[in-house]
């Protein structure tokens, strides 16, 4: 399944409310905010001339679109792909494709209903609260590997490993598959990209085959011996009588990977990047639990990792005016939603002080992120302790964004102390 895509041409867009800014282009991905100021100040509603589909840019619209059961993230349970003129699936993704399939991030009622209620008692505020000691313990030991160098590329080193460490042991993997999990991921994400290649499909696929396998034999082994870890509590998982199939324990021990670590990672080393150039001294940033909580939102407000979500019509539909049919993709911009004039005082501006910091970074509605308490913790002492060991932490030279669009975070971050 992978990225949402318009099928269908839209025609009869007015020029006025056309846009152009091709996502792959380095001046785009290296700094998108002033496209999105250029649409919150002219055009919030506009057409996105490169994805050939509508995209709605202003808090309001955004936030509202989120939680609009109008729109979902699958179609196929309302319509067939004939009538929406959706391809078939390409064989050469078929193992992608199954990773796809029960995820939590495209299901709709009341299949992600189901299946969101068994997983999520793993993730309520009070469970991840009882990981702080670990993923401390875990920060501390990785500073403790890199501090007497003077100098580190903290998201290889630190930004990177962390969340990966964490969610695998929350699942039940060990420690050291880590950095297996990482390129399995990396390589599945890039399916998210703007215009992908039939290359990059088919090494997407095969990191999913390999994920896939993989995960089939650590259940196998959880069957067997069930311990105390997410992945057993899944496997026996029950509601109204029901059970997790194996795929949608694949599916979602997946997608709990993937996300639960790749966008935590990109927030990291975006927050560190925002903290080195806002000239604010690190101990008013970080000196209570509140003002910690404060700064890891306004990080996820100012430059989050996601900012492009997009959203399947359900039916013929009209949003301001504008005529969408069954089967029609929207791109909410959650990225220029969290910059939006209208909605933030000084949007550009980094405040960590500020009152007005509410923000989509993690969606809203059904589909809002369900590892949002581990992510937040996850970052608050990812943060904490690394300016807490490194006061004297400062930019090594110039922070430079990987060249994607589906996640916008720093290809690498150069710090020295």
């Amino acid at each position: 399944m992978a990225a949402i895509l318009q099928v269908r041409p839209i025609t009869g867009v007015p020029d006025a409310m056309r846009a152009s800014a091709r996502p792959s282009d380095p001046t785009f991905y290296q700094d998108p905010y002033p496209f999105y100021a250029e649409r919150n100040t002219s055009q919030p509603a506009f057409f996105w001339e490169e994805y050939g589909h509508w995209c709605f840019a202003d808090f309001g619209a955004v936030s509202a679109l989120l939680r609009d059961r109008r729109f979902g993230r699958d179609i196929l349970h309302v319509a067939t792909r004939e009538e929406i003129g959706l391809p078939e699936p390409k064989p050469h993704t078929a193992d992608f494709d199954l990773t796809e399939k029960y995820s939590l991030l495209n299901l709709e009622p009341p299949a992600h209903t189901r299946l969101r209620t068994l997983v999520n008692r793993a993730f309520v505020s009070r469970q991840v609260e009882q990981l702080r000691p670990r993923i401390a313990m875990l920060a501390n030991g990785l500073i403790d590997k890199f501090e007497n160098e003077g100098e580190a590329e903290l998201i290889k080193s630190y930004a990177a490993p962390l969340p990966a460490i964490v969610i695998a042991e929350m699942i039940g993997l060990p420690a050291e598959m880590a950095p297996q999990l990482l390129d399995w991921s990396n390589r599945m994400v890039t399916m998210y990209m703007f215009s992908v290649t039939p290359e990059t499909e088919r090494d997407a696929n095969q990191a999913a085959a390999d994920f896939t396998a993989y995960l089939r034999a650590v259940i196998a082994e959880r069957r067997r011996a069930p311990r105390e870890d997410l992945l057993s509590h899944m496997l026996g998982a029950e509601q109204d009588g029901q059970r997790l199939t194996e795929d949608e324990v694949l599916s979602t021990a997946i997608l709990l990977l993937n996300a639960g670590h790749e966008a935590t990672v990109h927030t990291t080393g975006n927050a560190v990047k925002a903290v080195l150039e806002s000239g604010f001294d690190p101990r008013s940033l970080f000196g209570s639990p509140e003002q910690t909580a404060a700064t890891v939102e306004e990080a996820l407000r100012f430059d989050g990792p996601l900012h492009l979500f997009t959203r399947y019509a359900l039916a013929d539909t009209e949003i301001d005016g504008i005529a969408l049919r069954k089967g029609d993709v929207i791109g909410l911009m959650l990225g220029a939603a969290n910059r939006d004039p209208k909605r933030f005082l000084n949007p550009n501006t980094f405040d960590p002080f500020r009152t007005d910091g509410a923000h989509v970074s993690f969606g809203a509605g059904i589909h809002f992120c369900i590892g949002a308490p581990l992510a937040r913790i996850e970052m608050q002492i990812a943060l904490g302790v690394l300016f807490d060991r490194l006061p004297k932490l400062r930019l090594a030279s110039r922070p430079r964004y990987a060249d994607v669009y589906h996640f916008h975070g720093l290809e690498r971050l150069d710090v020295a102390w």
